[in-house]
């Protein structure tokens, strides 16, 4: 077998093209599996942190029951708007405390958070138009709730239904 140069140049650049094919796709999958590994580690990391997350937003959506907040909040006056004011400024502090958790839950779940703080403003404003003094307006929202749940309580079932698929 006498080869030419020409032969010989083309055989061994034949053999160039395919150790490059081959090189280029080993790098291609490596590569590709560095992102997996990453994508991995950072799904891993942020765990904790989404948790966390939802956690605070359960704990905001228990701070916000109206029940529990009528006996942790106690008038300091027998004034229905002044209470009321109090009360409302007690669920903004704690909506801004946590506004940042947004980030790291569903835009789902953080509509429904939304959705149960509202209804739970209204429900105290309404409750509190129709009420004569701060011992009446107390006495009201215990017999609302006495019937149904809270909108918070969805909310925390939408919660923790969210941190079931996660986990």
């Amino acid at each position: 077998m006498d080869f030419s140069f020409l032969e010989m140049i083309a055989i061994v650049l034949g053999i160039g093209i395919i150790a490059f094919y081959f090189f280029n796709l080993q790098v291609k999958s490596q590569n590709n599996q560095q992102k997996i590994d990453l994508f991995a580690d950072r799904k891993k990391e942020a765990l904790p942190i989404k948790l966390q997350a939802y956690e605070r937003m359960l704990l905001f959506c228990e701070r916000i029951n109206p029940l529990k907040m009528l006996v942790r909040v106690k008038p300091a006056s027998d004034s229905i708007d002044d209470y009321l004011f109090v009360l409302l400024q007690n669920i903004e502090q704690e909506f801004e405390h946590n506004l940042v958790q947004q980030l790291y839950i569903s835009d789902e779940c953080w509509n429904v958070i939304i959705t149960s703080k509202i209804a739970i403003i209204n429900k105290l404003k309404q409750v509190a138009a129709s009420s004569q003094n701060t011992l009446d307006f107390r006495e009201k929202m215990m017999l609302v709730y006495q019937n149904t749940s809270p909108a918070t309580d969805t909310a925390i079932a939408y919660l923790k239904n969210e941190i079931k698929k996660i986990i």
